[in-house]
């Protein structure tokens, strides 16, 4: 999916010497007061970094600059700057999973913080970037334009590759930065690895068994006589000790202790469950995707249509079928604060058909009869809201998404 954006380029007249950087007019003289506003406009906002892998085994880095003039009010027009800082060509297949490290703590100010960037894809590695966290500085020097595109680039030279680490045998389903300290990765050789950061060296191997091959599903790609197998998500405890796993060819999730790298438990899916997801006869019923929330009080599996939400003591508490029914990518929750400035987690999740899908897994449960007349013991959750589909123009697939809360200001809700 591509989406073209194109920005015009204002320029605002003042007296004296000018110099235009990347569509910004900035006057050299101190003097004028028009000059001190431009340059307040500078400073106050914010810049996101957005990086993204795709099918083409390259990384695209892109920054992503909001003025504040997107904040003023409901009203307010989008003044977004969009600008190329790097393209990396990581792999030699199609990328499937990122993983950003927390930023660097440095006791010298003058340092910019900077993060580990990871990546995996189907070629078995696992290539590593360090990336300023920091917008690059345009002062001195002009944006650059490529031919073929009007996207402004300002390429940062702190951004560099490490290198890549080839621990895995088979194609690498999941990465997560817990720490700045570790990385943990998931691949389908049916093992997740602790690899520390500072030497790169894998301390610990969770090793997962491979499910027995029992009535296989039409369309399976696993080789003849072979079952699926590999690791399809994990997510970790937000008190670092417990991590929640998925995989292929399991009707099942698996819980481990991770002071002492050891399983915890297993907890089947039952029927009750698979048939409240729309798993039916011919689904495969596996897992596809696990997220915690933030307070540990509750984990979400997305299955392929559908999720299913469990407290602590590994019970289901409600479920999720978007309507109408489709194919679900991604589950994420989402911390807000309401009116009542009381933080509450939303689950969301998108869709092949393009949107995301909010939802409460707290509030508006309610147990919806089935087509015999009983009643569906666990409860659904109640939708919220939702972003993208059709009515907003966006008909394809969201594969990814993230949250990110940016720096409250003056006069605005936070």
């Amino acid at each position: 999916m591509t989406v073209a954006c194109e920005m015009g380029k204002r320029k605002r007249k003042v007296e004296g010497k000018e110099q235009d950087f990347n569509g910004i007019s900035k006057k050299l003289a101190t003097t004028s007061n028009s000059t001190e506003k431009i340059s307040t406009k500078i400073l106050d906002a914010n810049t996101v970094q957005i990086i993204t892998g795709s099918y083409e085994r390259v990384l695209h880095g892109i920054t992503a600059t909001i003025t504040p003039a997107t904040f003023e009010g409901p009203g307010a027009s989008l003044a977004i700057i969009f600008e190329d800082a790097f393209l990396f060509n990581a792999h030699s297949s199609a990328i499937r999973c990122l993983a950003i490290s927390p930023p660097s703590i440095s006791s010298d100010p003058s340092q910019p913080p900077k993060v580990i960037l990871a990546s995996g894809s189907t070629d078995e590695r696992i290539n590593l970037y360090h990336i300023s966290a920091s917008p690059p500085s345009v002062q001195g020097k002009p944006s650059l334009k490529p031919t073929l595109t009007a996207n402004n680039i300002n390429e940062n030279p702190k951004n560099r590759e490490l290198g890549s680490l080839l621990h895995h045998s088979s194609s690498i389903s999941a990465l997560y930065f817990p720490t700045r300290a570790k990385l943990l990765s998931a691949a389908e050789d049916n093992t997740i690895a602790v690899v520390r950061t500072r030497d790169w060296t894998v301390l610990s191997n969770i090793k997962i068994p491979i499910p027995k091959a029992l009535g296989r599903p039409s369309g399976d790609t696993a080789p003849p006589g072979g079952s699926p197998a590999g690791v399809n998500d994990f997510a970790v405890h937000p008190s670092m000790k417990l991590m929640v796993s998925v995989g292929k060819g399991e009707k099942c999730m698996r819980l481990w202790n991770l002071v002492t790298g050891k399983k915890a438990g297993v907890l089947n899916f039952g029927k009750e469950i698979l048939q409240g997801v729309g798993e039916g006869r011919w689904g495969n019923g596996e897992g596809r995707k696990v997220e915690w929330d933030s307070k540990g009080k509750e984990f979400a599996i997305g299955f392929e249509r559908g999720v299913v939400v469990f407290g602590m003591d590994s019970k289901p508490k409600c479920r999720i079928l978007p309507s109408p029914l489709t194919k679900i990518h991604q589950v994420r929750y989402v911390t807000i604060a309401p009116e009542d400035k009381i933080f509450v987690d939303v689950l969301a999740l998108s869709t092949e058909d393009g949107r995301i899908i909010f939802y409460s897994t707290t509030v508006g449960l309610d147990s919806v009869p089935d087509g015999k007349g009983s009643k569906v013991p666990i409860p659904k959750c109640r939708a919220l809201g939702q972003l993208g589909g059709k009515i907003a123009g966006l008909p394809v697939r969201v594969k990814d998404f993230e949250f990110l809360h940016l720096p409250a200001r003056e006069g605005s809700p936070g």
